[in-house]
């Protein structure tokens, strides 16, 4: 095919709302590098023949990376989630549905600044004109070599911003706390977070600060390479990217920081966990924490007013004494929004009734999960979260993520939209 090199005067249309695009052809000067500007890049295209060759051209480029590949067009209700991810440069397949493509791209430019790209197979001046209207800023003709991409990118870093508008950390806290090893935590928390991240379709991570021997990703039937003590002891470079690739994916759509697998003695700084947190309220709609029964030096950067603590406590002496203890002189104090949880709860067999049990932690209980043990070991044994078959467990659990996400039916399925997919 012979290469193409067009402009805007080429095709004699003018300049639209000061968008004009370059067209790249497949011939061009040597490769060039970024320098010491890094591009966070959203390659989307259905068709991976086409999108994989530009995928490794970016790939190849200094100071480029591609932190996502989307072998999906987004849903037009979606965008917003997806500049939620703060890309430079977004860059969209033409070919396999150019009307809808189109509209993608209009839709990401009139809510956004980044540079758009489009790329396609053909050329032709009325499409051109089309994709300039819509807000794109670049047209890529394949086949694409390295030097074109390399072109393309440097004009992206150029029309950056020097100074990146800091992303707002807007993601809900949802700590589980216990008032005595072995109340349940692990079980409860990672069942809830899979219920959440099913049930509300929005982004949700579930992080096991239970350290060293937490057990989150023992239950969930997940392996990680990385874990939470690799985010704590580099949390001076932890950024959106870094947590990335520290993270396991679970088939319900739930992100996983696991702890380690093998026994890791840390005492995480307040500081260390302040950043993880942060990092992670940018990336996620809710963060699921397991945060054990000792939390050390990690309590004052967990329970901050505002997050929702969920206190879980078994029907005994010492656990009581135990929450009453947390509760008057840990949460109280912080002002977190605090939920009493009564795990493996028999009410026939109590020998503390329910008008001591509250009296004894001087707050109301909230939520009571029933006691079956039975299917509670068949799941941590088969590393199948309990709350994807019905008990009166997962029942109990799937009303208290309602509570979160306002979804009266627990059970519909909403598919949406992940950027960490």
């Amino acid at each position: 095919m012979q290469n193409v090199l067009l402009s805007i005067k080429s095709v004699a249309v003018p300049e639209v709302a000061g968008r004009s695009p370059s067209v790249m052809s497949t011939s061009a000067r040597g490769p060039d590098t970024l320098g010491s500007k890094t591009l966070s890049i959203a390659l989307i295209g259905p068709e991976e023949y086409r999108r994989k060759p530009i995928a490794s051209a970016l790939t190849g480029l200094q100071g480029s990376s591609v932190i996502k590949e989307y072998s999906f067009y987004p849903e037009l209700d979606d965008v917003p989630r997806l500049l939620e991810a703060d890309y430079d440069v977004i860059i969209v397949e033409l070919d396999s549905n150019p009307e809808y493509a189109l509209d993608l791209v209009e839709n990401i430019c009139s809510n956004s600044s980044l540079t758009v790209m489009v790329y396609s197979a053909q050329v032709y001046p009325e499409m051109l004109v089309r994709c300039m209207r819509a807000g794109a800023r670049e047209f890529l003709t394949q086949p694409i070599t390295p030097a074109s991409i390399a072109e393309a990118m440097v004009r992206a870093s150029v029309r950056r911003p020097a100074v990146q508008p800091s992303k707002r950390a807007s993601g809900k806290v949802l700590i589980f706390a216990g008032a005595k090893g072995g109340s349940g935590v692990t079980t409860v928390a990672s069942n809830f977070a899979v219920s959440l991240a099913e049930e509300s379709g929005k982004s949700t991570i579930l992080i096991d600060l239970n350290l060293p021997l937490g057990n989150a990703a023992v239950d969930l039937g997940v392996v990680s390479p990385f874990s939470t003590v690799n985010a704590l002891q580099n949390f001076n470079n932890l950024d959106s990217n870094f947590l990335s690739k520290l993270m396991v994916r679970h088939s319900s759509g739930l992100s996983v920081l696991a702890a380690p697998d093998n026994y890791t003695p840390v005492q995480p700084t307040s500081e260390a966990v302040e950043k993880l947190l942060s990092v992670a309220r940018q990336e996620f709609d809710y963060l699921v924490i397991d945060a054990g029964s000792r939390f050390g030096p990690m309590a004052k950067a967990l329970f901050q007013p505002g997050v929702t603590v969920y206190l879980v406590v078994q029907v005994s002496i010492a656990e009581l004494r135990n929450a009453n203890r947390l509760v008057a002189d840990l949460f109280k104090v912080t002002g977190v929004e605090l939920e009493v949880v009564l795990n493996r709860f028999t009410p026939r067999t109590l020998s503390i009734d329910e008008t001591s049990i509250t009296k004894a932690l001087t707050v109301p209980i909230k939520w009571k999960i029933p006691s079956d043990y039975q299917a509670i070991a068949s799941a941590q044994n088969t590393a199948t979260p309990l709350v994807l078959k019905d008990s009166p467990v997962s029942k109990m659990i799937r009303q208290m993520t309602a509570a979160v996400t306002g979804v009266t039916d627990g059970r519909e399925k909403k598919k949406r939209f992940n950027l960490f997919g």
